[in-house]
């Protein structure tokens, strides 16, 4: 009996464990279903709800919608603030080693990337409805170009904006085709001078404005955009007056050909003198001194700040594009009806004689023996003038004596700075004072003399040609071993090689120099 019960247990047992396991089956494949069905509606409702699953986009541009949004919006980005590097002291002409703009730091903020491959739907299976996105509109573009730690920021706004001069604030308000609103406004602190990190120069707010309401009423209204410019900084140094201000204003006001109106912070009244006749052409309406200007002045559109290429010259591949040194000296000749465009060519047998000025200087760096030189050149074939401007001469009178000159020779220094003067071609000797100047007076002088058409030469003077050998001893450092110098910091530099020092030329060594600038006019 027992083993008859035994089997009839077992029986028992393989019939309940066969219908569990269909039961299990039966469970598993019902909660799978169920799971699964669960996931086919929300990935489609995600799909739906989140276009950029579809489509990622770049950096200021726009979210792409998807057929069933209302509209498009547009983002802009934050304006990074560089930085400000700290300043060496100044010297008369420049830095030793002069701010340099890297090719890196020139690219825009708003740089644009391309746009990404669309992001799989999750390999569900599921049929996700399929979204064709529209092209992204690109983002508005900022209206102040904020560049490296040392280019100069550059606002240009091409709508009506709005000046209130005293409080050195220009406002943009939002254009009838953006709805009279705009709900991101941006605001930039602009230094309109070439130096960004200049000290003492005023600051000016570019400000978009919210609303149109928000505009002020306009008190005077101009029908030409205005161009707005510090003149302080380091003014008053001759070479600085070009460098710094009138060669970088020249390349944001050449393009309005006159129609434009000038508004000036850090006004300096015998600056604008001086240079009267270049203003006059820049610009034919009157200037105004921001600081002093009380009034709401509304402008067909302004650009605020002036960018300098390099030191001294002009890059044509770099913002605004185009322009050269040969067209602005040529921009200088008709300002001042200088009437040579190009120097004597010396042909043999000829009893005329080219024209030679050596610029004179009173103060350090001063040539001791001009007279020499003077005779010296005469023996050479030239025909020898000395150029002595005083500062507060009138820039066309003494630029016509220059423009005469077929050769130009000095000491390195701030008078060298009328070779804008020169015809095309002429040619332009620059003496380069002991102590290792010898990259200071490329910079200041060298490029921007080849970048004008000149032909250039250079004369470094040796340690017998200083009278710093008199005055120091030839122990002392800086006529021993002017590397030293040069690693204790700009301040000895100038101090012992601009400050100190005056030249004697050593004529037997100077004289080849001469004869080279006689076979350049032949050529």
């Amino acid at each position: 009996m027992m083993g008859g019960d035994h089997g009839g247990g077992s029986k028992l047992v393989k019939s309940l464990r066969g219908a569990a396991q269909k039961y299990v089956g039966v469970s598993f494949f019902l909660g799978f279903f169920l799971v699964l069905l669960t996931y086919f509606t929300l990935s489609e409702q995600f799909a739906i709800a989140a276009p950029n699953a579809i489509r990622r986009t770049s950096p200021g541009h726009s979210t792409p919608a998807a057929p069933a949004a209302a509209e498009k919006t547009h983002t802009q980005l934050p304006v990074k603030e560089e930085e400000a590097p700290k300043r060496e002291p100044e010297h008369e002409q420049v830095q030793e080693d002069p701010p340099h703009v890297d090719e890196t730091e020139d690219s825009h903020l708003q740089t644009e990337e391309g746009p990404t491959p669309a992001d799989d739907d999750g390999g569900s299976g599921a049929t996700v409805p399929t979204a064709v996105p529209e092209e992204s509109a690109p983002a508005k573009k900022p209206a102040c170009d904020i560049q490296g730690p040392w280019a100069s920021d550059v606002c240009d706004v091409t709508a009506n904006v709005r000046i209130r001069g005293s409080n050195r604030t220009v406002l943009i308000p939002p254009t009838i085709e953006s709805g009279g609103s705009n709900p991101n406004p941006q605001s930039w602190t602009i230094v309109p001078y070439s130096r960004k990190h200049q000290a003492g120069v005023n600051a000016v707010t570019v400000r978009e404005l919210a609303t149109a309401a928000e505009a002020p009423a306009c008190a005077v209204t101009a029908q030409v955009p205005a161009l707005v410019l510090a003149m302080g900084g380091l003014t008053g140094n001759y070479w600085h007056d070009f460098s710094d201000i009138m060669i970088p204003l020249y390349l944001q006001a050449a393009r309005f050909d006159g129609e434009v109106q000038l508004v000036v912070t850090n006004l300096q009244p015998w600056y604008v003198g001086k240079y009267r006749h270049i203003f006059a052409r820049l610009s034919r309406y009157e200037l105004v001194d921001m600081d002093k200007d009380d009034q709401v002045r509304c402008f067909p559109g302004a650009v605020v700040g002036i960018r300098m290429h390099k030191e001294f010259s002009i890059d044509p591949e770099k913002e605004p594009t185009g322009h050269s040194m040969p067209e602005f000296t040529k921009f200088l000749r008709t300002v001042f009806a200088l009437p040579r465009a190009a120097p004597v060519r010396v042909v043999e047998g000829s009893e005329r004689r080219p024209r030679m000025m050596v610029i004179s200087r009173r103060h350090p760096r001063k040539l001791m023996n001009v007279k020499e030189v003077v005779a010296l050149a005469e023996r050479v074939g030239f025909e020898v003038v000395i150029g002595d401007p005083p500062f507060n001469q009138d820039v066309g009178d003494f630029a016509r004596e220059v423009n005469g000159a077929d050769v130009l020779v000095g000491v390195h220094g701030a008078g060298l700075t009328n070779s804008l003067f020169l015809p095309t071609g002429a040619v332009f000797i620059q003496v380069v004072p002991y102590g290792k100047m010898e990259h200071i007076g490329e910079v200041d002088f060298g490029m921007p003399a080849v970048d004008m058409g000149l032909k250039y030469m250079a004369y470094s003077c040796g340690v017998e040609e200083s009278t710093l050998v008199d005055t120091l001893g030839r122990d002392h450092p800086a006529v021993k071993d002017p590397e030293s110098v040069h690693r204790s910091g700009w301040g000895k530099v100038a101090e012992y090689y601009l400050g100190r020092q005056d030249v004697k030329l050593d004529l037997k060594r100077f004289e080849p120099v001469l004869l080279k600038a006689m076979a350049m006019l032949r050529e």
